[in-house]
């Protein structure tokens, strides 16, 4: 169908959403706001939107030019920041290299992606020596460093970071083009083959700033972020744009935190040094901080943070909002930008018991703005809002990957029936609060009943004396699968911590009815670790693959 289309004047601007525009409300509004990294540098944003133009300058005499990739490979820092600007308005390509993944996978990540200019924080030389001979696409390396003397290794670099920009020109010609343009792109973790390179244009990330401005900043109170607050992300700078904050920060003009590489004791200084308001991560970095705000006997009384990545456990909730954080979990994956949905409280609830606090703010919430989010079954039809009937989150939104880079196969897979298939289950109540049940890969099918392992996981948590537990399904003859609990015990509480403890406690919840006794593992493991995939979930396909044939019962 067509309508009516506006008949404009010639000399009318079209105004593209370009990630250059996000700038002119912060430099109108907070020019001398402060940009932060660790103890080592402090920026205005004037400063800094000078530094994004210095840094194109130096990139243009190196021959980038637009449509070309750029690979970044530092910790979270003012100069990543830097790049996430300079890289996509000059038309170029960011690509944020995730440094945790092994040398080979970095390696083909960055082949893949077609890398030209590498800007390398010195930390990961000794990698990049190791893996730099195939990078044939390869044509430059930056250096970067807080060391009074960089390590370069045997590599041969263009330039040093801040040495470039001291001889660079600040005014760089941004110039305006279709806003459908490639801005940004990075790899999933490769935990089924190898990683997969998603994408997202100009128009796509200002959408999502957009959005995530307009969900976080009608919060009535509780997570709530606004021109006020003060933000350190505490996911890394290379997966999924941190979130997307640093956008919507500079957007806000909000004074800005970066950590550089996460320390649990640096994180809790700056928090204290720098006054953070608002931060985000995955429970594994929240744990840590909490560990290390109970050591330092100190509390966390102001600062709102958004967990994800994996669920956010109710014990490890419980801790935080008794330490004065005002926690809450969010939803999304590298596919989607990520921004699907937030566990906001609302009014009405915020007196509510703790249970019941913790029941909504371990969820993954409800939908943001422009996001159409639904469960259907294996018919693609869709399933009840009711709080029990399960179905596969599906999605459509402005801001989602178009596909898998060179990979059409798994791109309609991701997009089969027109929605972004996300491979997790959930269900959504009357209130159009979601919760993942768990992805369908990991649900556990056991004598003809499904077993969340999210939700045994989570009960398991909560028992005293327990640190962090993963369940998985391993092999069983008469049942099918039975699920198995890897647990690891907390140092400081769980010496007397046995697994006919775990199972009484599991027991309870089956004799209440909030889980079938089929989901009380027969078995449950004391482990000192648990693997985790390079953005910090449990890797349950290593775990599969370790215990997924050992006996149910020992």
């Amino acid at each position: 169908m067509t309508g009516r289309l506006i008949a404009g004047a010639n000399s009318a601007y079209g105004y593209p959403l370009l990630i250059k525009q996000l700038w002119h409300t912060p430099l109108v509004q907070a020019p001398d706001q402060e940009i932060v990294y660790r103890d080592v540098s402090r920026f205005t944003y004037r400063q800094l939107r000078e530094r994004i133009g210095r840094l194109a300058s130096s990139l243009g005499e190196l021959g980038v030019e637009a449509g070309d990739t750029v690979g970044v490979l530092d910790w979270d820092s003012n100069r990543f920041l830097e790049a996430y600007f300079a890289v996509p308005m000059m038309g170029a390509v960011l690509q944020t290299v995730n440094v945790r993944l092994s040398p080979e996978q970095i390696a083909y990540t960055i082949d893949h992606a077609g890398s030209s200019v590498l800007l390398v924080n010195d930390d990961f030389v000794p990698v990049l020596e190791g893996i730099i001979q195939p990078l044939r696409k390869v044509k430059a390396l930056i250096l970067m460093s807080d060391r009074a003397i960089p390590q370069t290794g045997g590599l041969s670099f263009a330039g040093e970071y801040e040495h470039l920009l001291a001889g660079a020109s600040a005014d760089y010609d941004f110039p305006d083009f279709d806003e459908n343009t490639l801005a940004t792109t990075f790899y999933t973790s490769g935990t089924t083959g190898k990683p997969k390179g998603v994408y997202f244009s100009h128009r796509q990330l200002v959408l999502h700033t957009l959005a995530q401005m307009a969900f976080l900043g009608t919060a009535t109170k509780q997570g709530r972020f606004c021109r006020d607050d003060v933000y350190m992300p505490m996911t890394p700078m290379f997966h999924v744009h941190a979130w997307g904050l640093p956008f919507t920060a500079t957007l806000s003009g909000v004074k800005q935190v970066y950590p550089g590489r996460y320390d649990p004791h640096l994180l809790l200084r700056l928090i204290k040094t720098e006054g953070v308001t608002i931060t985000h991560g995955v429970p594994t970095i929240l744990q840590m901080l909490l560990g290390a705000a109970t050591a330092a006997n100190t509390d966390l009384a102001g600062l709102k943070m958004a967990v994800g990545g994996s669920e956010l456990p109710k014990a490890l909730a419980r801790q935080a909002l008794a330490l004065g954080v005002d926690v809450y979990a969010g939803y999304g994956m590298s596919e989607t930008a990520p921004l699907l949905s937030l566990a906001q409280v609302r009014t009405e609830d915020l007196t509510a018991d703790l249970d019941k606090q913790l029941d909504i703010r371990t969820m993954a919430g409800i939908s943001a703005p422009l996001v159409d989010l639904r469960l259907v079954d294996r018919n693609r039809d869709e399933v009840a809002r009711d709080g029990k009937t399960t179905g596969e989150i599906v999605v459509r939104a402005p801001w989602l990957t178009q596909g898998y880079a060179d990979d059409p196969q798994a791109s309609e897979q991701l997009w089969s029936g027109g929605y972004l298939h996300t491979g997790d289950i959930g269900v959504i109540n009357a209130g159009g609060y979601l919760r993942v049940v768990d992805r369908i890969k990991d649900v556990i099918k056991s004598g003809g009943e499904w077993v969340s392992s999210l939700q045994i996981e989570d009960l398991i948590s909560q028992c005293e004396g327990v640190s962090e537990a993963a369940v998985i399904g391993i092999k069983d003859e008469k049942w099918g699968e039975r699920p198995l609990a890897l647990v690891i015990r907390n140092a400081r509480t769980g010496s007397e911590l046995s697994d006919i403890r775990i199972k009484a406690h599991l027991k309870s919840f089956a004799d209440s009815g909030v889980i079938s006794k089929v989901g009380i593992p027969d078995r449950i493991l004391f482990v000192d670790t648990l693997p985790r995939t390079s953005v910090g979930k449990f890797d349950k396909k290593q775990l599969r693959a370790t215990y997924g044939n050992m006996a149910v019962v020992a």
